[in-house]
């Protein structure tokens, strides 16, 4: 007997089918479901097309279906936010193709999941379900990084519209349509979605954030903040914190409001939250030694575990600093006014007391929880200026009796510090000024004193003290840990500084005294800054970890940061260890923080190297918009880095890099060689080193990427036979001449 066929569903059943099936649905399945035969599938396909028509269903990947602006159960997602009050990482769909704004998605962290701390642009393999009008997501797998969104400058190209990336390691511009141009003027900096599929030539974005014009000064720092991620604003309950906050009375704290206690910062600066002071030692048994004190604003007491400011504080990790304006890791009610030792002002402060010998050596410590009022912010201009025998009105009655006793007791500590041999590089920085209308000024070297010299030491003596504090009373601590450097990278150094003529003999362990060896041989001749240059390339970048292996650079056995909880997430981490480990009183720390320590510590780690990465950049931009206006001048600089794209020159006057491609350095054949850091020529073994001194002409600057273009203008010197065993790596400059008998 013929099977009766079956009734067609209705529209309503096919949705609640494919709303309730728990994996995709075709029409293959809608058929087996609902008993379809064959003679039905023409009918079934019209119904489909026409509810596709009406915008109830829609086709996902492989042609299945799926409801209209319904997510499938499983799906690709990119992270674009950190919901500061609860920590979880807000998301969309990495593929979207509808004009309509797609459904949010919070995706809660895995703490199992291996890697780095996800953040703002990643993308992973996520299990959706339904939540309101929105979707929770549970991490499947980590999914490799991709170009999804680009930051640029929106243009009119003839008559197509297009955005060119800020960033210089995107080499395409993309298209945008005039229906995705969501508004943007021509010059304007956007953020845009690059769509999904190919087509022939450039691929297509859409616009969804407009960010001002491009040539505004004020754009440099914020392509930078958004290219990196960082959070920019605060969750109005953590702003609620911030403002609810009240100043300290005395209580139980030990009042050391007498004492002439200084903040020594930056002229710039506008937190404060180390405050110093140093007298001789009374003790008998203690002659020519000191008594220093170090107090830090008692940010544990307003920012509590758990709260939402510590969690606004533990996504950011730590403040950025631009030329033009600071990302503050806490609101400015606390970051500029209650946590900031104002001069004049009582504050609460976590403070640590230390005596030191006449030789500098420590001999006890004491922390404890305290109000002060500071005597004086100086800038370390004014305090260097004093010592040197030029006060001015503020600081001459200081002189005496408050400044130099701090270099007194400065003097005793370092020469423990020179006992003790940490490492000895001390290369400049760069220092944008700008002007009142805040574009740039100059571009300097910045000054290093001996009032910045003692500030670093007394903070790492209270580092110092915090760890050792820690341990005794068995409390987690927070490390600052620098590995020493990797064997291979040492060997490696050891053959760089052999060809500039400094011979270097390994013991079975390396220590920082090794290097200052070379550094104080290279002192009074030119290699001085490529010794220095190579010799912090072999370093560990440092980090943040509750496991101790002490700290290479410093020469310290255990280390951590206490000094700075305004602007760093680990050192009120430590704060709050200190104050649970002493009994101290509130804001000590969790237990569930105390748990969590391995994975906040990567969490700040990697914040600290967005950071690095954001101010990094924007100097850059700032720098190519100072230059911008000398193109053509020329310049005398030093070969800052080797590699097989060219030679990049620091410049003397500014510090400005730039790159030398090596397609311009002549008809020569360039070989790279890693090891011992040069480009040589292979017929005529001429090349170029790290730390030659150069002179080059500027040919390109570009505010845009942050970008310099130089042209070579010292003729290469000679190195002797290029090697091309190893690791070495061959660029071609120029046209190699072809072997006989074989095609070009």
């Amino acid at each position: 007997m013929a099977r009766r066929a079956a009734k067609l569903p209705s529209k309503s059943e096919l949705l609640e089918f494919i709303n309730n099936s728990p994996s995709r649905v075709g029409k293959r399945e809608i058929a087996r479901a609902f008993q379809i035969g064959a003679d039905q599938r023409i009918e079934l396909k019209a119904m489909l097309r026409e509810m596709a028509d009406e915008g109830l269903i829609e086709r996902g990947r492989r042609r299945r279906l799926m409801t209209a602006g319904r997510l499938p159960p499983v799906a690709v997602i990119e992270i674009t936010a950190v919901d500061t009050d609860d920590g979880d990482l807000l998301a969309r769909p990495a593929v979207w193709d509808s004009d309509d704004k797609p459904p949010p998605i919070r995706l809660r962290v895995d703490k199992k999941l291996r890697g780095p701390a996800l953040g703002k642009g990643d993308r992973v393999l996520a299990r959706l379900s339904k939540a309101g009008d929105g979707y929770t997501a549970k991490t499947i797998r980590r999914l490799p990084a991709s170009a999804r969104q680009v930051l640029g400058q929106f243009m009119q190209v003839g008559r197509e519209f297009r955005v060119q990336p800020v960033d210089r390691r995107q080499k395409h511009d993309y298209v945008v349509a005039q229906s995705h141009r969501n508004g943007a003027a021509n010059g304007e900096l956007v953020l845009a979605d690059v769509l999904p599929g190919q087509r022939l030539g450039l691929r297509e974005a859409r616009v969804v954030e407009r960010l001002g014009q491009l040539g505004d000064h004020r754009s440099r720092s914020l392509i930078a903040i958004h290219a990196s991620g960082l959070p920019i604003s605060f969750s109005e309950a953590a702003l609620a914190e911030a403002r609810k906050a009240k100043p300290v009375t005395l209580g139980k704290r030990a009042d050391l409001r007498d004492l002439p206690l200084l903040t020594i910062d930056g002229a710039n600066a506008r937190d404060f939250d180390d405050a110093v002071w140093a007298a001789p030692d009374e003790s008998p048994g203690n002659k020519g030694g000191w008594k220093v004190i170090v107090a830090i604003a008692d940010v544990a007491h307003y920012v509590r575990p758990d709260s939402a400011l510590d969690r606004a504080a533990r996504a950011r990790g730590n403040s950025v600093y631009f030329p033009d304006r600071v990302v503050p890791m806490l609101p400015e009610e606390l970051s500029n006014d209650l946590c900031s030792l104002r001069e004049g002002e009582d504050r609460a402060v976590l403070a640590v007391a230390m005596w030191f010998d006449r030789n500098g050596h420590k001999q006890r410590h004491e922390f404890m929880r305290a109000l002060i009022r500071s005597a004086g912010r100086l800038t370390y201009g004014q305090v260097q200026a004093a010592r040197d025998g030029a006060p001015d009105d503020k600081t001459a009655p200081l002189l005496d009796d408050v400044i130099a006793p701090l270099y007194g007791a400065y003097a005793a500590i370092a020469k423990a510090r020179d006992k003790r041999q940490p490492l000895a590089l001390d290369l400049p920085e760069r220092q944008v000024i700008l002007d009142d209308d805040g574009n740039v000024a100059a571009i300097r070297r910045r000054e290093r004193l001996d009032s910045h010299r003692l500030i670093e030491d007394f903070m790492i003596a209270a580092n110092v003290c915090a760890a050792e504090t820690l341990e005794q009373v068995k409390q987690p601590c927070m490390y600052r840990i620098h590995a020493e450097p990797d064997r291979e990278k040492v060997r490696a150094l050891k053959d760089f500084l052999h060809s500039i003529g400094f011979a270097v003999t390994l013991g079975e362990v390396v220590r920082p005294a090794l290097f200052n060896r070379v550094l104080l041989k290279a002192r009074d001749t030119p290699h001085l800054e490529t010794a220095s240059l190579a010799i912090l390339r072999s370093q560990m970048q440092a980090a943040y970890d509750p496991a101790n292996i002490g700290h290479f650079g410093l020469a310290l056995r255990r280390y951590a940061h206490f000094t700075s909880p305004i602007r760093r997430y680990a050192d009120l981490l430590v704060h709050r260890a200190l104050i649970a480990g002493l009994r101290l009183g509130a804001g000590g720390l969790s237990e569930a923080e105390a748990a969590d320590f391995a994975a906040i510590a990567e969490q700040i780690s990697n914040a600290e190297r967005r950071a690095m990465e954001a101010e990094r950049d924007a100097v850059d931009r700032f720098v190519a918009a100072f230059m911008a206006g000398r193109v053509g001048a020329t310049f005398t600089g030093r070969v800052g880095g080797v590699t097989r794209a060219g030679l990049f020159v620091s410049l003397d006057e500014t510090g400005a890099d730039g790159l030398v491609p090596i397609s311009t350095l002549g008809p020569d054949y360039y070989i790279h060689d890693e090891e011992r850091k040069t480009l040589t020529g292979e017929q005529s073994g001429d090349g170029y080193r790290l730390g030659d001194k150069v002179d080059v002409r500027l040919l390109e600057a570009t505010p845009v990427t942050g970008g310099l273009i130089f042209e070579m203008l010292t003729p290469p010197q000679p190195l002797g036979t290029p090697r091309r065993s190893g690791r070495k790596t061959v660029q071609r400059a120029g046209r190699r001449p072809a072997k006989r008998g074989r095609r070009r």
